[in-house]
């Protein structure tokens, strides 16, 4: 998969291709950010554009602003046979060194690559050593791999991609230079679903909801969970939209609250977020394209009658302070009244 198919960290990625393109690319990069958001997939892109026979301009059909075309520098095609068999995962210099049975990556893993990588690249112009999860590097391993990143290879380039980095080595994360990735938006969650998953508009965006900006966290999640958290979610706004009444609010915190399962309230907390944060979008007269739940805009419409601006705001803020509170092991049924009276 080039950069440009990559959904999302468009920065991070424009970086990438630059530093390729002008031949600064660091030997040793770590990749940190939360798990599920195209790090891996970053990582065999940069694999590709490394080694790619015909690559294509980045960015090509985009422009920049005052419509002039950009130019970022190359990226993979993606098609030649470099490019297909690094997406296979068969390519003899690119190396991928993650996690077996145990959870955990050994010395024996890391040595062999080590040794590999010492070598001039067989039949590419660099050879790629990708350690995905690299937090599961055992003590030795990690002591055995920053042998290497002392004094890397000339011709190699390892890619340490984690979604923990703090349980790297320090001397193993002083030797790297960190990309760090963010959650993806709802949209791009939701785009990637219904483009590479199969999943139709309306579940894409129930999941892509519930998933903390994680691809990964969609794909783990319960499908029929993710649409029941934010119809119970949306059926909860509707409840406390119209009335100030203490019991008929508490009505909607007992649906939050459900069966009182923490996972299923955080779920619909979340779902609730991603909801007030298009009502907010809406309020302030946004492009609906950009909304995370395009598909119920005529129930977000409906809404906007007892959710100004002002109100949708303190609501998602208190969203935001009810999902801290679960993640803090507070009680999901005290919480959920809690949020209920506040929206």
């Amino acid at each position: 998969m080039p950069f440009r198919q990559v959904t999302g960290h468009r920065p991070l990625l424009e970086l990438l291709v630059r530093a390729v393109s002008r031949g600064s690319l660091p030997s040793t990069l770590i990749f940190a950010g939360p798990g599920g958001v195209g790090k891996r997939l970053t990582a065999t892109a940069l694999a590709q554009a490394l080694n790619c026979e015909r690559p294509v301009a980045y960015g090509a059909h985009d422009t920049e602003i005052g419509g002039q075309p950009s130019s970022r520098g190359n990226d993979a095609c993606g098609t030649c046979g470099p490019c297909t068999r690094i997406a296979r995962g068969v390519h003899a210099d690119v190396l991928v060194v993650e996690p077996g049975d145990s959870g955990s990556i050994k010395i024996d893993q890391v040595r062999d690559a080590i040794d590999r990588a010492a070598y001039r690249p067989f039949e590419g112009r660099r050879r790629v050593v990708i350690v995905d999860g690299a937090d599961a590097l055992v003590g030795e391993a990690q002591n055995a791999l920053l042998k290497t990143l002392e004094e890397p290879p000339p011709s190699s380039v390892f890619v340490l991609v984690t979604s923990r980095p703090d349980l790297l080595l320090p001397t193993v994360r002083s030797r790297g230079h960190r990309l760090r990735f963010g959650a993806l938006s709802e949209s791009d969650v939701a785009a990637v679903l219904t483009t590479d998953h199969g999943f139709s508009v309306a579940d894409a965006r129930a999941a892509a909801a519930t998933s903390d900006g994680s691809v990964g966290r969609a794909l783990e999640e319960n499908t029929e969970e993710a649409v029941d958290a934010r119809d119970t979610a949306a059926r909860v706004l509707h409840t406390v939209a119209g009335t100030t009444n203490p019991q008929r609010r508490l009505e909607g915190g007992r649906a939050l609250a459900g069966s009182g399962d923490r996972e299923d309230v955080w779920r619909r907390l979340l779902a609730l977020s991603s909801l007030l944060r298009d009502l907010c979008a809406l309020a302030s007269h946004a492009d609906e394209r950009v909304l995370a739940n395009a598909d119920l805009v005529p129930q977000l419409k409906s809404l906007l009658r007892a959710f100004d601006a002002g109100r949708a705001v303190r609501a998602f803020s208190a969203v935001d302070r009810a999902l801290a509170a679960i993640d803090r092991n507070a009680s999901p049924k005290i919480v959920a009244d809690w949020i209920a009276l506040q929206l």
